[in-house]
């Protein structure tokens, strides 16, 4: 059974919090999974959080800040003082307390690290902090199992056993030169299997993936992903072994990523939250209501070019919003296609051959949709077969248009390297809108004669 955070689990520990019952609280806690506690401590008022940071003992308050959201971390390390930091930043792996670090102001950070007993562990975190957080540097952790390529196997376990002390997963063992250069991986089972006097070069495994230290936290994704990795090694411009990433760093990864295009998709040009401020919320909504309105103002004056054909043929106008919207949603499903194809890699092949595909989709989606929406317009509302025809042949012509721009722009804007998420949002269905609205009556015009 999952823990269960109850209202009255919640109004137990704010009582026992008031009444300073450090007792009952370490009763009530001490089975608690840290992430449960995070989630506790989400749930508290900030003076009741920091209360409750300062009482437990490091090794379980610092993952627990590390899995509070991030205003709520903000707000609870400015409670704790510089040495209350470090301490909780010495329980952690590099990777995890480079990221805590990283958010604090600059003039605490220079503190914060003076303070941490462990120079080692002090003197790596710096390093990660030069990398950007959105590479594969700023991903990595420090802590890892290495061995020496000119080992033999007895030498290699002891040096193993040392090494795995400080790490709190093994998820590999990475196998170097003299001079730190990845050179493989080595299998546990041959290790177990292989005599003791065996120079490790002549038993690990020579393929090996790895990433740079510069690339992209997406492109590392993508490669995990593939691969179905638990881990990757992280080498420099030179191919030394610095840090490795693990799976739950590009989780997170994947989990930013997919919030950022779908907020972008939705019109929303920067990362915020429900709770967040009137005027945040409005500065990143905001252009994109200004795109739609302009694109409004525009299909207006696409529509007063048309004015005869109010007077001749006041029908066609019954149709306008519906052309418009089965152009914005043709465009937006066949962006959306392609953007999670370049998401994951799997967009391949001639771009003739996908411009052919889409062509047909749309003439068999757009042939049947025509002879549905002719039927009802001439057997239900009366309109005759010039109306029909019309209306039927722009329906085809506005869904390949809209498909074939769907399908490109996403391409393009991934050429010129900017998010191809920006094209599944009101950037496709505003243009589309607006190209469907003038396809629309061009061809009415050159059927009806208006």
């Amino acid at each position: 059974m999952p823990f269960e955070i109850t209202q009255q689990y919640i109004e137990d520990i704010q009582q026992l919090i008031a009444n300073n019952n450090n007792d009952g609280l370490h009763t009530l806690l001490e089975e608690v999974h840290y992430a449960d506690v995070a989630e506790i401590i989400e749930e508290l008022y900030i003076e009741e959080a920091i209360y409750l940071i300062k009482l437990l003992d490091s090794d379980i308050t610092s993952d627990v800040i590390t899995e509070l959201d991030e205003d709520t971390r903000e707000k609870v390390l400015k409670g704790l003082s510089s040495k209350e930091i470090a301490e909780e930043i010495d329980e952690l792996d590099t990777d995890d307390a480079a990221d805590i670090i990283a958010e604090l102001p600059e003039d605490q950070k220079e503190e914060v690290i003076s303070h941490i007993e462990d120079l080692e562990h002090a003197k790596e975190i710096v390093e990660l902090l030069k990398y950007d957080e959105n590479t594969a540097g700023g991903l990595m952790a420090k802590e890892l199992v290495k061995v020496n390529e000119n080992w033999n196997v007895l030498t290699c376990v002891k040096e193993m056993r040392a090494q795995a002390e400080e790490v709190t997963r093994v998820h590999s063992i990475y196998v170097v030169d003299e001079h730190d250069k990845l050179k493989g991986r080595l299998s546990l089972k041959d290790l177990l299997t292989t005599s003791t006097k065996t120079a490790i070069k002549d038993v690990f495994i020579k393929k090996v993936d790895s990433v740079n230290v510069n690339d992209k936290g997406e492109e590392v994704a993508r490669i995990m992903q593939k691969y179905d990795l638990e881990a990757i090694p992280v080498v420099d411009e030179i191919g030394r072994l610095v840090g490795r990433i693990t799976i739950d760093d590009i989780v997170d990864v994947i989990k930013e990523e997919a919030e950022k295009d779908y907020q972008m998709a939705a019109g929303i040009s920067q990362d915020v939250e429900a709770d967040d401020t009137i005027w945040e919320l409005t500065k990143a909504r905001l252009p994109w209501l200004v795109l739609a309105l302009f694109g409004g103002f525009i299909s207006v004056s696409v529509l007063g070019g048309f004015d005869d054909a109010m007077g001749n043929f006041p029908e066609l106008f019954f149709f306008t919003p519906l052309i418009a919207a089965m152009a914005g949603n043709v465009g937006v499903q066949s962006s959306a296609i392609i953007v999670q194809g370049l998401a994951n890699d799997s967009l391949r092949g001639s771009l003739w051959k996908r411009l052919l595909k889409e062509v047909l989709l749309s003439l068999f989606n757009g042939f049947v949709l025509a002879i549905l929406l002719m039927s009802a317009g001439m057997y239900f509302l009366g309109f005759d077969f010039k109306v029909g025809l019309t209306v039927a042949i722009s329906l085809i012509s506005v869904i390949i248009i809209a498909s074939l721009i769907g399908t490109f722009v996403p391409i393009i804007l991934d050429k010129r390297n900017i998010d191809p998420a920006l094209a599944t949002g009101p950037f496709i269905t505003t243009s589309n809108d607006i190209f469907g609205i003038l396809i629309y009556f061009l061809i009415a015009k050159m059927i009806l004669g208006f």
